[in-house]
């Protein structure tokens, strides 16, 4: 089941993309009503200082533990997923303040390392539930910020792709650590 995780979630960033269109959607508007908040503050948790931070420990502890595979996924797997994410936004074209908006890629790149996180720790319910608790609140303060939610929603779904094709490469080191 995991091997169609990547695919079915790669379609669904390419359908929302092609159904939210270039401009802003009522449910955009709705969120963009907070763009003056301090709900727009939560977008520091997809700042890329975090990010790396958090990734750095991820990957000394792969390593430490010799996971080879979990770590190689660890180095590649945000630059797999800033890669599509440069692929897809001219695709879309979508533009929010002179940018190009459609999959955010800081939502992306928060899904890819707080989902590497997960994978490190062996789906540990504390690791999981930082993890969501932190996209959400990171998908709520870019989404009233430099982003349309639809647009966070988009980079999700880019990252969990990105997450389980991460899982399938790395899966003999993630049983190893459950045993």
């Amino acid at each position: 089941m995991i091997r169609w995780c990547p695919s079915i979630a790669l379609a669904a960033v390419l359908l929302l993309g092609w159904a939210v269109g270039k401009s802003s959607t009522p449910l955009d508007d709705w969120f963009q009503r907070f763009r003056h908040t301090p709900l727009r503050r939560l977008n520091e948790i997809a700042d890329p200082r975090v990010l790396i931070t958090v990734l750095v420990i991820v990957l000394l502890v792969a390593g430490w533990q010799r996971r080879w595979r979990l770590a190689a996924m660890v180095a590649l797997a945000p630059l797999i997923g800033l890669a599509f994410v440069r692929v897809l936004k001219p695709i879309f074209g979508r533009d929010k303040g002179g940018g190009l908006a459609y999959p955010s890629g800081h939502i992306t790149t928060t899904t890819i390392v707080l989902g590497l996180l997960i994978l490190l720790t062996g789906a540990a319910w504390w690791a999981v539930t930082v993890a969501a608790v932190a996209v959400a609140l990171a998908i709520l303060g870019v989404g009233v910020s430099f982003h349309y939610f639809t647009d966070t929603i988009g980079g999700l779904l880019l990252g969990s792709a990105i997450v389980c094709a991460a899982a399938v490469v790395a899966r003999r080191d993630l049983t190893r650590s459950l045993r």
